[in-house]
């Protein structure tokens, strides 16, 4: 593990081997408000290899409007490191010029002005731009790498089982592939698309669980540039505890660190001049897994939804952190020669949507996909006076609208809404749409429960939550975000120990403190157990928009964050 400082002189050393940073010239262009397509996109190649990752896309086939979070806390040894560093900390640590277009797609800082500036980002038409014009530069040394969640989150990735997006990142022409939501489709479903894929589905660490075998292939060996690559796929480890086991039950997941260092080894014993792990296991886990398995060159982050302008040294192995939502596409052009990397020239380019060219090729595949729903994409629901979030820590202001659906449509006490790191953002004016709220909600367990549960019920799941996001081990990390709570507030101290985190409940409405011993009524939605009953989340949402047409959310001061 590397401290602050570390970090930056190993950014400095390999910046110096691999040239000047290719970050400041978009932003210094950004920044007069000249931004063009060849700012974003020329790019001095270099080396015998290149790497392009997406990650994260969640079903998003056109332009969208995304905050980055305000607050992204890191815990034990990476308190204070990227990608835990947001706002006016990240400008002031990558030198971006605030209000420049690379501070507007990397925070929160000033966003609703901003987006007025330099618009939507992301789209499968501008992505396919980007995608094109570097295998035309680069040709056979390119390889194209999807980190996964791309065939969840939206209301035509739900209506069509993901055959969307199959059928957009065809056209992209990825080399391979690993998952985390697109098992939410279940088995055989999963079967049914990877089976139809013309490249590699990977997950090395997926396991039959009545063989003990593996399910998936591990990695997939590439010659490009004369050297030879190897592709390690890696799901997300936590995929059956996230989301419902009962959806998958035939395959068993986990890092399943040894199977790592297995591959690795099998992979260089096959011939591979170059490791690169695709993975989906959250930047924290990747960054402890760089620091234990040898002989990883180079590991493409996704899950965490991290997007960093360089990448992070971890001994000997690069980390690279792409983004979410179509924003970025990352480029990772390698110099390996003897069978070791020698140096690297990266840029995270954004995708701005008003700047970029769309494809047409590409566009036209996206109207036809999107043609037989797009008078419910449209619909109108409200309209929104606050801009509407969902990523960060702690309660955003997209769940807090879902909180309030819940509690007034349900009648419920208390809410629960999950901590998804997906969904998109709507600006203030803006009217709220049905595909703004599947954006949102958009999944194959959809049901709204209404229990009653008892204050020490509540004060659990709170803590396990909590656990799993604030673990100091990143190997016990599941990556989201913290469950999401209306009618109710606390205190937690993300530092305290497993069932010491959270205090001071209190019942918003009565401003009483929470009885560990009485039992209140809560409406939540996403949960794991086979079986819920209830309406979709969806349904709930524009019952509540309905009676509220104007969205109007006060300051969330409910939840309490102490050290």
């Amino acid at each position: 593990m590397i401290s602050r400082r570390e970090f930056l002189m190993a950014t400095a050393a390999l910046s110096a081997i691999a040239g000047p940073s290719l970050v400041g010239n978009w932003a210094r262009a950004a920044a007069q408000q000249s931004l063009t397509e060849s700012d974003l996109l020329d790019f001095q190649s270099f080396g015998n290899v290149t790497l392009v990752h997406v990650t994260d896309i969640h079903a998003q086939l056109v332009p969208i409007y995304f905050r980055e979070p305000s607050v992204n806390l890191g815990i034990g040894a990476v308190a204070g490191l990227p990608p835990h560093v947001t706002g006016a900390d990240l400008l002031k640590l990558y030198n971006i010029e605030p209000g420049s277009a690379h501070a507007y797609a990397l925070t929160s800082v000033d966003f609703d002005a901003l987006a007025k500036t330099y618009g939507r980002m992301g789209g499968f038409d501008r992505i396919a731009t980007i995608v094109k014009r570097i295998r035309a530069e680069r040709g056979d040394n390119m390889l194209l790498l999807d980190g996964g969640d791309t065939w969840q989150g939206s209301y035509t990735s739900l209506q069509t089982k993901g055959q969307d997006m199959v059928d957009a990142m065809n056209v992209l022409q990825p080399d391979a592939m690993t998952g985390h939501w697109e098992f939410t489709y279940g088995t055989d479903r999963v079967k049914e698309l990877v089976e139809s894929l013309p490249f590699s589905f990977l997950g090395g660490n997926i396991f039959d669980t009545e063989w003990d075998e593996p399910a998936f292939d591990a990695y997939k060996m590439f010659d490009r540039g004369g050297v030879k690559v190897a592709v390690i796929g890696q799901a997300f480890p936590y995929t059956p505890i996230a989301n419902p086991r009962w959806m998958f039950p035939e395959w068993s997941f986990g890092i399943r660190e040894e199977e790592v260092a297995k591959n690795v080894e099998a992979a260089r014993a096959e011939g591979a001049d170059l490791v690169v792990l695709l993975s989906h296991n959250g930047f924290d886990v990747d960054r402890a897994l760089a620091s234990r398995v040898k002989g990883i060159d180079v590991i493409l982050s996704g899950h965490t939804h991290d997007a960093l302008p360089e990448p992070l040294l971890v001994d000997k192995t690069l980390l690279v952190a792409s983004g979410s939502h179509g924003k970025f596409v990352a480029r990772l052009d390698l110099d390996v020669q003897g069978g070791e990397l020698k140096g690297f020239r990266h840029r995270l380019i954004p995708v701005f949507s008003d700047v970029i060219t769309p494809d047409a090729d590409m566009a036209k595949l996206v109207s036809d996909l999107r043609a037989p729903y797009e008078a419910e994409l449209k619909r109108e629901l409200a309209t929104t006076e606050s801009l509407l979030y969902r990523r960060g820590n702690f309660n955003g202001t997209f769940d807090d609208m879902i909180c309030q659906a819940l509690l007034e449509v349900r009648e419920a006490d208390i809410a629960l809404s999950p901590g998804f790191r997906w969904g998109t953002s709507v600006l203030p004016g803006q009217k709220i749409t049905v595909e703004d709220v599947h954006s949102a909600c958009a999944m194959t367990y959809p049901a709204v429960y209404r229990s009653s549960m008892s204050g020490q019920t509540i004060k659990d799941i709170l803590e396990d939550v909590a656990d799993n996001l604030f673990n100091k081990d990143p190997y016990y990390q599941q990556g989201g975000d913290m469950v999401r709570v209306g009618g109710m507030g606390y205190t937690i101290n993300p530092d305290g120990a497993m069932g010491s985190r959270i205090s001071d409940m209190t019942l918003l409405k009565t401003g009483e403190s929470i009885d560990a011993s009485r039992d209140y009524v809560v409406a939540g939605w996403a949960s794991v157990n086979e079986g819920t009953e209830g309406p979709a989340i969806w349904d709930v949402v524009e019952e509540y928009l309905t009676q509220n047409p104007v969205v109007r959310l006060e300051e969330n001061r409910s939840v309490k964050v102490v050290s």
